[in-house]
C-alpha cells in the first residue's frame, strides 16, 4: 500500500503534521494539499488539539508545487489552465485556513523551504528551524514569478526584505531567515521537531479559550486601520475580562502578590 501523504500524530495536546513526500522534498501535490486541507477542516473542530505542528519527512521540510505534476497538466486541451486555477485555489485556501485555525499552528523547518514551501513556513503564526534550513522563493530563475507566495511573504517581511527574496531567488540561511522576520528560532540541526513540539507543549498549557480569543482577534485586527483595530481590541478584551479563565487566572496572580 502506498504511504499516506500527511502523517499525524497527537500527544497531550498537540497534533504535529508531517508531509511525507520525502523523494519528492514533500512538494506540494494536488493530492498532498487536499490532505492538508481534509486535516485542517478536522483540526478546526477538534477541541481537544491546542497546537499544530507541521514538519517534513525526511531530508526538506517542502520544496514548493510537485513541478512534474504540473507540467503534465500542459498535455489538457487548454494547456492547462483549469488545472493550474484550480491546483492556486486550492493552494491559497490551504494557506488562507492556517491563520483562521483555532489553534496556533508552528512550522518546525529543517533542510529547504522553498516557493510555495516558504509560503507554508510564512503562513504559519509560527517557525522553529533548524540552523542548516534553507528559505527561497526561485521562481524567477525558471519563468515563473512566485506570485502566490509573495502573499505570504509580504505579510511577514518587510518590503523590501520580502522584494529581495522575490526578485533575486537567492537562498537565506535560517539565521537570515529569523533577523528577516520569517522564522522566530533557529535550534541546532535535527532539532527543530522537537523544539517546535516543546514551543507547542508551552503554549498548550495556557488556557485555550484565551489563546483561541487571542489568534482570532491578531489576524482581525491586523487588516484594520488604527483607531478600528483598538475599538476591536478593546471589545475582544472586555469579552476576555468576563471568561472564567481571566477572573481565575488575575485572581490567582494577585494573591501570590498579596
Amino acid at each position: 500500500m502506498d504511504e499516506p501523504l500527511l502523517l499525524r500524530e497527537d500527544r497531550d495536546g498537540v497534533a504535529t503534521l508531517t508531509l511525507n513526500r520525502p523523494r519528492a522534498r514533500n512538494a506540494l501535490s494536488v493530492g498532498l494539499l487536499g490532505a492538508l486541507s481534509d486535516a485542517f477542516a478536522g483540526l478546526a473542530q477538534d477541541e481537544s488539539v491546542r497546537v499544530v505542528v507541521i514538519a517534513g519527512a525526511g531530508p526538506a521540510f517542502c520544496a514548493g508545487h510537485d513541478l512534474k505534476e504540473m507540467t503534465a497538466f500542459r498535455a489538457e486541451a487548454d494547456r492547462g489552465a483549469a488545472r493550474f486555477a484550480a491546483l492556486f485555489d486550492l493552494c491559497s485556501a490551504v494557506m488562507m485556513a492556517i491563520p483562521a485555525l483555532p489553534q496556533p499552528v508552528i512550522a518546525a523547518v529543517e533542510g529547504v523551504a522553498t516557493a510555495a514551501g516558504c509560503q507554508l513556513v510564512a503562513s504559519c503564526d509560527l517557525a522553529v528551524a533548524g540552523e542548516e534550513a534553507r528559505f527561497a522563493t526561485p521562481g524567477v530563475q525558471i519563468g515563473l514569478f512566485c506570485s502566490t507566495p509573495m502573499v505570504a511573504l509580504s505579510r511577514n517581511l518587510s518590503r523590501k526584505a520580502a522584494m529581495a527574496l522575490l526578485l533575486t531567488a537567492e537562498m537565506a540561511d535560517a539565521a537570515e531567515a529569523k533577523d528577516l522576520g520569517l522564522v522566530n528560532r533557529v535550534v541546532r540541526a535535527g532539532t527543530a521537531l522537537a523544539e517546535a513540539q516543546a514551543l507547542a507543549a508551552s503554549i498548550a498549557a495556557r488556557s485555550a479559550y484565551t489563546v483561541r480569543v487571542g489568534k482570532r482577534a491578531f489576524y482581525e485586527q491586523i487588516e484594520m486601520p488604527l483607531s478600528d483595530a483598538y475599538a476591536h481590541a478593546g471589545r475582544v478584551m472586555t469579552e476576555n475580562m468576563l471568561a472564567r479563565a481571566a477572573e481565575e487566572g488575575i485572581g490567582a496572580f494577585l494573591s501570590r502578590r498579596g
